[in-house]
């Protein structure tokens, strides 16, 4: 669902009457990775507010994913990877728990649009795309980590979505979302995240702040022989390799700067990156009489998987508040384009829509392989996202964007990507 170009983001829930004291039944997508593992220590601490229901993962970490399904009492688990879904039967058979057993992207897809409260999707990458448009064509509740699947499915995701479906689960988009205009006298449901009151001509741009990762402050020249290892040594944040990868090139942050423009419908020239090293202000939103409104909260994405599984009401002692008795030091200086150049690449990616965002988007994800596995040097990420960027040509736009087309720029991109990458080797 679209209005005015943009994805309206939890108005309502789907015309529900949610009390906080109603127990929320939950599917969790990606449970064995960051974002998964989060959201059941969120879920454990709080049994009164939440009951798991389906878990999903890809695979390669099974034995996890059979301890969280046995702890939680899970009815329904789902494994991405079709040749471990019969070793995941008799695991959970023989710790006495025979859990229905989903296999393959179709059945991690079905698993999505299992009945259930709300959806949080913390699978990484496009793959969550299909799992993203099964959950919303079901009409359940959609907890959004996986940005991706929004970025390039854009006109798809629209679509599919009914009013107030999606709430953004990433911190940055979390944060401005709290801080858009809201109606003097709305009580709790109507404060939904993302509606906005006020004309967004009132709105002069929003801030996006970046941690700079372990890299801020060096040049390209320096950038050339950095290890893996210190790329996956992320200053503030505990996450994932791709996506900590991802914080390294700021890759991450042009994908959320296209999240933020497709969820706000704000214009991608009035949507500004600024490097915030203390990762305590996650967002920002400048009006144009002058006023600024940020949210501030630590380091913890706890927080807003918290208010997403539990949206529109807040989850008590998620995460420890800031401490006020302390001096702190926050700061802020611009983004080093020459040596980060995604964001300005994003930007182009996301002015031109169509399929260019799922080029940018595969093309990084086998690039980060590359760079992981030691055969692509860390600069070379970016440079081969651009290039692969620049090479592709947009479907017939004379015929709305389909799925098939994504998936077809999808396979295109990572093909050219990797040809790219073994010249380099």
């Amino acid at each position: 669902m679209r209005e005015n170009g943009t994805v309206r983001i939890a108005e309502h829930l789907l015309g529900q009457d949610i009390s906080s004291e109603q127990r929320r039944e939950v599917i969790i997508l990606g449970s064995t990775g960051s974002i998964g593992t989060q959201a059941i220590d969120v879920v454990t601490r709080n049994p009164d507010r939440f009951r798991v229901v389906g878990l999903a993962a890809g695979g390669g970490r099974l034995d996890l994913l059979v301890d969280q399904a046995c702890a939680l009492g899970a009815e329904v688990v789902a494994v991405a990877d079709p040749d471990a879904a019969a070793d995941l039967g008799r695991r959970l058979r023989e710790r006495g728990h025979p859990a229905k057993v989903l296999a393959g992207a179709e059945g991690v897809a079905e698993l999505a649009s299992w009945q259930c409260d709300v959806v949080l999707n913390g699978i990484t990458g496009a793959l969550g795309l299909e799992s993203t448009l099964a959950a919303l064509r079901a009409g359940r509740l959609l907890a959004l980590a996986n940005k991706e699947s929004l970025i390039i499915g854009g006109p798809l995701v629209s679509a599919a979505a009914q009013p107030g479906q999606i709430v953004p689960v990433d911190s940055e988009h979390f944060a401005l979302a709290q801080c858009f205009p809201r109606a003097l006298g709305d009580d709790l449901t109507s404060l939904a995240m993302g509606q906005v009151h006020a004309p967004t001509a009132e709105v002069r741009k929003l801030v996006i702040t970046a941690s700079g990762g372990p890299f801020r402050g060096r040049t390209r020249a320096e950038l050339g022989e950095v290890t893996r290892e210190q790329a996956l040594d992320h200053p503030t944040w505990s996450m994932g390799p791709v996506i900590t990868v991802n914080s390294a090139t700021l890759v991450n942050k042009g994908l959320e700067v296209i999240e933020a423009h497709l969820l706000f419908d704000i214009p991608l020239d009035r949507i500004e990156v600024v490097v915030h090293p203390q990762s305590v202000i996650h967002s920002m939103v400048e009006y144009t009489d002058g006023s600024t409104l940020a949210q501030a909260s630590p380091p913890s994405m706890c927080i807003p998987i918290a208010y997403g599984i539990g949206w529109p009401h807040r989850v008590d002692a998620v995460a420890p508040a800031i401490d006020w008795t302390r001096a702190h030091t926050w700061t802020f200086e611009p983004l080093d384009s020459d040596a980060f150049p995604s964001v300005d690449l994003a930007c182009e990616v996301g002015a031109a829509g169509g399929t260019a965002p799922a080029v940018y988007n595969a093309a990084n994800e086998e690039a980060v392989d590359a760079f992981l596995t030691g055969r692509l040097a860390f600069p070379a990420i970016v440079d081969t996202v651009a290039q692969v960027v620049s090479e592709h040509q947009q479907p017939d736009t004379s015929s709305a964007l389909a799925l098939a087309d994504v998936y077809a720029a999808d396979a295109w991109a990572r093909d050219r990507a990797r040809e790219l990458i073994s010249r380099s080797a």
